[in-house]
């Protein structure tokens, strides 16, 4: 896979998947602009990819602000003169909880994080894609796609769906400039997004359900990695995928069809 001509935004380049990706695609040929907003975990991801040889910058930004990631847009641009990938990959779960306990405010910062927050990454970088095309990925998941039983996912479920709508909409809004859209819908994966969750009396709203062999057929009940992600990452934004768009992927190891 050859990405030598790529320049790629990625945010949440910090950690998890993100970083996965960044790497990946340095690794690959890349060129990539690693946004976030913790400094030391983006220094890392740059650091590492510098070792290794490749070329990558850090952009300290908040996706939900748009003067911070216009700048970041403007710092990409001046840097290497062009940006032919993006992949908005940054959000949150944010709190789990029946929707009489789950407030205005927990239910509009999982919104304002997950899809404003993309909604901003791409109304900020697509005049930089018009130029000479490229890919959108977003990263949105199973749940609100294809599985609906993760008691007390309301707010999280939705904005992963509206992440579909959104690419779906763009992928013919911006077909004619060349540029590709797609989401992909991870299921369980190897990450630290599960630590920041906050769950609340989900059990009181939980439908039983039993899986004496784990959730992810597949696997026997193993999670996927980042690194298994950030191959599908590459795959989207290289030529193999020249003639896909408007295309949601799910890479869960089965787990949507079986928890759906």
């Amino acid at each position: 896979m050859d990405l030598s001509n790529t320049v790629a935004l990625i945010t949440g380049a910090g950690s998890g998947i993100g970083k996965a990706a960044a790497l990946y695609l340095a690794a690959n040929g890349a060129k990539i602009a690693a946004l976030g907003r913790t400094e030391d975990e983006l220094s890392q991801t740059v650091d590492t990819i510098k070792r290794a040889g490749g070329k990558a910058l850090a952009l300290i930004a908040d996706i939900t602000q748009p003067d911070e990631m216009q700048q970041a847009v403007d710092q990409t641009l001046k840097t290497w003169g062009k940006l032919n990938c993006v992949f908005a990959n940054a959000g949150i779960n944010g709190v789990w909880a029946p929707i009489e306990q789950l407030t205005l405010e927990e239910w509009q910062n999982t919104l304002n994080i997950n899809l404003t927050g993309t909604f901003l990454t791409l109304q900020k970088t697509v005049p930089a894609l018009k130029k000479q095309g490229g890919a959108i990925i977003i990263t949105s998941s199973i749940n609100g796609t294809r599985t609906f039983s993760n008691a007390g996912a309301t707010a999280y479920s939705t904005t992963k769906a509206g992440q579909v709508a959104m690419a779906k909409m763009l992928a013919l809004e911006l077909g004619q400039f060349n540029i590709r859209v797609n989401v992909i819908c991870p299921g369980a994966i190897e990450t630290s997004i599960e630590a920041s969750t906050e769950k609340r009396a989900i059990e009181t709203v939980a439908v039983p359900a039993e899986f004496p062999e784990g959730d992810i057929p597949l696997t026997h009940g193993q999670p996927g990695t980042a690194e298994q992600v950030a191959q599908l990452v590459g795959f989207l934004a290289s030529e193999a995928a020249s003639h896909i768009t408007g295309t949601e992927i799910w890479i869960d190891g089965g787990q949507s069809l079986l928890r759906g």
